[in-house]
């Protein structure tokens, strides 16, 4: 780490969200790293650059650990290139890709080799790397995690595309006791398939359809499941998009017992309710879906008191075709990259909470998940200098043709919402200014071994 006589940039703000709370402070930085937290007033040494904030807040970079690229193979779809500006331009500094949606899937070495090589010349932010747990690659599992990615994602029901299959109750438990055997960690969508299989399929443009044929039971089985084999093997999990309240006493009762999970939501679901969601608006279908607004309160119950454990946003884009008006056959995912910190703040604040709560569930507890917290997701020396400025209080309306998304298809279009990014940083520099970028700046990044 450098010496405080080396620091090169110092970030002032009357607000600095630090793990010790907010506060007044200067925030030192050289070699990329911070290397001080010092008083608001500190001097700043001979040589060293200032940026005064003002009362704009610094706070940590975002870790958004649930991201789906789709590059290569479904470029049409998103890229690094967008993906990672659109980041950028919603102050999250590390993304973690997805094993799915991208051609080749992320289920061998040369694969995860393959797409570190398109994103390594187009990331504009810290990009790691999820590998995939299919029926037939239980040999590949030990090989990926060696090779420095974060953990394993697996579908309990079909996943929406041929190549990445699903696994059943026999074969997950063949993968989480390799997973399990290793030290790694499996991260699951959770929805049963015969729950999936038995409910009703109409089809067309009626939300409300829809929602009944993704329904409640196959994410509870799903999760009862999964806590079961994770209990069994005392395997390491995580529940991804979490949208139903009535698992969160089995979450509370699993993690109460000492079973090794963790699970997560998404702003879509924290932020929209099913009451609002219009005929025919596929932009908001996703799976398992958006529910009733009386579901939404019990998930930020839960987040409060910590049965849910962080906040992500399965940014999952598709072409614009692809959202068609029938529920039942178009492509089921939400953007969400450059909005989930202002869709998330404006919901927050509404509800009681503040920005130091916004950061623990975005990119503290996100780096926990992916063993990145001794360098990201909290404003302490030693750590990277990974920053967004928030103006907290300016306004704006989402207009879609002002995202970076490559697809500019969103559940959010025309909605008023509180919390302007106006600067992120990468290691000590600055990577968007009020909407204007610098060259791709990102690093590749592995797991800690």
């Amino acid at each position: 780490m450098s010496e405080v006589g080396e620091i090169e940039l110092v970030l002032r703000s009357t607000r600095v969200i630090t793990p010790e709370g907010t506060r007044a402070a200067s925030v030192a930085v050289a070699g990329g790293r911070i290397t001080a937290v010092l008083a608001h007033d500190a001097e700043v040494p001979p040589g060293a650059r200032l940026e005064d904030f003002g009362d704009d807040v610094l706070l940590p970079g975002l870790v958004d650990t649930h991201v789906h690229v789709n590059d290569p193979g479904r470029t049409e779809w998103e890229g690094f290139w967008t993906a990672t500006r659109a980041a950028a331009a919603g102050g999250i500094t590390t993304i973690v890709d997805m094993p799915l949606n991208s051609l080749p899937p992320t289920t061998t070495v040369d694969h995860l080799r393959t797409k570190q090589d398109v994103a390594r010349s187009k990331a504009h932010i810290d990009v790691g790397f999820w590998g995939g747990a299919l029926p037939d690659n239980v040999k590949d599992l030990r090989p990926l995690h060696d090779a420095g990615v974060f953990g394993f994602k697996a579908f309990l029901s079909p996943s929406g595309v041929d190549e990445f299959p699903e696994l059943d109750q026999d074969r997950l438990a063949r993968s989480l006791a390799e997973i399990s055997g290793f030290g790694g960690l499996l991260i699951v969508h959770a929805e049963d398939p015969h729950h999936l299989d038995a409910a009703p399929h109409q089809g067309g443009r009626r939300y409300a359809d829809f929602l009944a044929s993704r329904p409640r039971d196959a994410e509870n089985t799903a999760i009862e499941n999964l806590i079961a084999q994770a209990r069994r093997l005392d395997a390491r999990v995580h529940v991804l998009h979490l949208s139903s309240s009535d698992a969160l006493p089995l979450i509370a009762a699993a993690k109460a017992e000492g079973v090794r999970l963790t699970v997560e939501t998404c702003p879509h679901y924290l932020t929209l309710t099913a009451e609002e969601v219009p005929d025919g608006a596929s932009e908001f279908k996703c799976c398992p879906p958006i529910r009733e607004a009386a579901n939404q309160d019990l998930l930020w119950q839960a987040l409060a008191d910590g049965t849910i454990d962080c906040v992500v946003t399965d940014h999952s884009p598709s072409t614009a075709d692809l959202k068609t008006d029938d529920f039942a056959t178009a492509w089921g995912g939400i953007s969400g990259l450059q909005l989930s910190l202002p869709a998330i703040w404006t919901e927050a604040r509404r509800r009681g909470h503040g920005l130091e709560d916004v950061v623990r569930w975005m990119s503290t507890r996100t780096a926990r998940l992916v063993g990145l917290d001794h360098r990201k997701g909290a404003i302490r020396a030693g750590h990277d200098a990974d920053f967004a400025v928030l103006a907290p209080d300016e306004t704006f309306t989402v207009d879609p043709a002002a995202l970076e998304h490559r697809n500019r298809v969103t559940a959010y279009a025309g909605r008023t919402l509180t919390g302007v990014v106006k600067s992120t940083w990468l290691r000590g520099e600055r990577v968007m200014s009020e909407g204007r970028f610098t060259e791709p700046a990102g690093e590749l990044l592995s797991r800690r071994p």
